[in-house]
């Protein structure tokens, strides 16, 4: 089932967690690729860790646009997907996936995301690094700040699909690369538990463990 824009209209924290096990589904020339989301952080404008908490502007508008609106940007100089929820300047950014395969989208798709996202040698990536970051799913989905910001999803090319996944048990812990004295503390990050290990970062298994929590989805 496609999310409907009153999906996106719920306090960001929220809608991070819900996004989790929900799946990407992206039209290549002749293939569906697809990638299930299995790590979100969430935004608030009224806080220092978000892009909007800097002011209105034209890079940033989709942030200030209706819910379920796509907000891409550059981070360090690859493309990344966020979308916006309720509330002006609230976002959550698509941290990391896995790629995924049903009915609708074979694992012939899978060949073609390691082809558009290959390792800097050029190597095919495998599968379990193919979508571990913000950038990374954006490469292997073929999704371009030029091509989708401030855009609505479209059926035809790129939506999020709930295929009734649920995690059983989601990580709660800070974000990553917020600068210090940005709210770099808020736990706004949330972790399918069960796919932890596939995550941007696996705070289950940091040697200086940050502060997590595991809550029922």
């Amino acid at each position: 089932m496609i999310l409907k824009n009153n999906f996106y209209n719920n306090d960001a924290c929220q809608v991070a967690r819900a996004l989790l096990g929900k799946v990407i589904r992206r039209k290549y020339k002749n293939h569906w690729l697809a990638a299930q989301i299995i790590e979100t952080e969430a935004y608030y404008r009224c806080e220092k860790g978000s892009h909007s908490s800097l002011g209105r502007t034209n890079k940033r508008m989709a942030m200030f646009m209706p819910p379920g609106t796509i907000y891409m940007y550059y981070a360090r100089g690859y493309d990344s997907l966020n979308v916006s929820v309720k509330g002006d300047g609230n976002a959550v950014l698509l941290k990391s996936c896995i790629p995924f395969a049903d009915k609708l989208t074979s694992k012939e798709g899978f060949r073609v995301m390691q082809q558009l996202n290959p390792q800097n040698n050029g190597q095919l990536r495998t599968l379990n690094k193919l979508c571990a970051g913000q950038t990374l799913i954006c490469r292997a989905l073929h999704l371009k700040v030029t091509q989708w910001d401030q855009q609505p999803f479209d059926s035809n090319e790129f939506y999020i699909d709930d295929v009734a996944y649920q995690p059983e048990k989601i990580i709660k812990t800070a974000r990553l690369g917020i600068p210090a004295g940005r709210d770099e503390h808020k736990p706004y990050r949330f972790i399918d538990y069960q796919h932890a290990k596939y995550c941007t970062s696996n705070p289950l298994t940091k040697r200086n463990k940050p502060n997590y929590s595991i809550i029922r989805s």
